[in-house]
């Protein structure tokens, strides 16, 4: 693992090399300049980790050059440093976008941690804007594949309601992506930063669905030694995904139904009423409008989760996406056994794809 970096801006010589000495024994890579100026141009031209300044520089000073680098890399963690430690300074300095501030003269140790500090909050932070930036790709639209006129169909009803509020039923086979479209039309829509909340109605018993989905108070039934959030609270200003609705009996369906227009419930054992602002996007595999006609599933539920409908084809209908489907498992394996890229392991062309018929 490459060292981090840090550059160090000080217009005296010796501030300069004390402090690179001392972070270069903690196994730094360190850089050092006299002037704003001249540290300007060294991040424009470099990368670094870090940056520790001081305030007190002729033409342009430690705050007048915090804010150019903020400008320029807001990311860049800077820690600044003066013999003239007043609460203004300090102040002015945090308001400006510093990671911490330190009076001279101060202890090695004092710097060392500081840095130290500055470094991991750093690293945390890329890990999370990494990771955020994972999820996203994963679950936008381009993670499901499929170029068939078919998906394009899906994919335009898609992406048209991810912008609203409009609660969404998700029919299809099993296997044919609806949780992977649920996860996508949240982490396209406004409500991204919030929780993606799921619910599987297929797993649960009706007695535990009922506090799966609104919680339960300590003492509401043997068992509950604790007071518990359910789903609809968890995904409060987000998305809960229902999967299998069709399973839920019509004493859970009355209950969801209220929810859906009231926006409020109480926790099983409860009294209290809690109002949540979520948005359901529900899925099944089976043919809610007969489940209507039989009985078994109410009508007026259906009209509220039914607000925009998607369906998501099978294979067999769109067989022109099997090579694409076959290229992204092998590139994920190929990924997963840390072998040579897909290209090189699996040279798709169209001498080597196999062909489908429409039969």
């Amino acid at each position: 693992m490459a060292s981090e970096r840090i550059l160090i801006v000080d217009d005296e010589d010796g501030m300069r090399r004390l402090l690179g000495r001392v972070l270069t024994r903690e196994g730094y890579e360190t850089s050092t300049v006299g002037s704003g100026a001249e540290a300007l141009r060294l991040v424009a031209n470099e990368r670094f980790d870090l940056v520790v300044t001081d305030i007190k520089m002729p033409e342009m000073d430690g705050l007048q050059l915090l804010e150019e680098l903020k400008e320029y890399e807001p990311s860049l963690p800077i820690i600044v440093m003066t013999a003239y430690g007043t609460i203004e300074n300090a102040v002015q300095a945090l308001r400006f976008g510093a990671y911490d501030y330190i009076a001279k003269p101060f202890e090695t140790d004092e710097i060392k941690l500081t840095v130290a500090k500055a470094l991991e909050r750093e690293r945390l932070l890329a890990e999370n804007r990494y990771l955020h930036a994972e999820l996203e790709g994963r679950y936008d639209f381009s993670g499901i594949i499929g170029g068939s006129p078919a998906m394009q169909q899906v994919y335009e009803m898609a992406s048209s309601v991810a912008a609203s509020n409009a609660n969404v039923l998700i029919t299809g086979e099993s296997g044919t992506g609806k949780e992977l479209m649920a996860r996508s039309i949240h982490y396209s829509s406004p409500r991204k930063e919030k929780p993606f909340v799921v619910l599987n109605c297929s797993a649960l018993s009706e007695s535990v669905l009922e506090s799966e989905l609104f919680g339960h108070e300590k003492g509401a039934f043997t068992g509950a030694l604790d007071m518990r959030k359910g789903r609809f609270e968890r995904a409060d200003q987000g998305t809960l995904f229902i999967d299998e609705v069709a399973e839920m009996s019509m004493t859970a369906q009355v209950k969801l139904l209220r929810v859906i227009q009231e926006h409020e419930f109480e926790r099983v054992g409860g009294n209290k009423t809690i109002s949540v602002n979520v948005r359901i996007v529900a899925a099944t595999n089976k043919k809610l409008e007969e489940q209507v006609k039989d009985g078994h599933f109410r009508e007026d539920l259906y009209y509220r989760l039914n607000v925009v409908s998607i369906d998501m084809p099978p294979l067999r209908d769109r067989k022109e996406d099997i090579p694409m489907l076959i290229q992204q498992f092998v590139k994920k394996i190929n990924k997963k056994l840390s072998v040579l890229p897909t290209e090189a392991r699996f040279p798709f062309s169209s001498n080597v794809l196999p062909s489908f018929s429409a039969k």
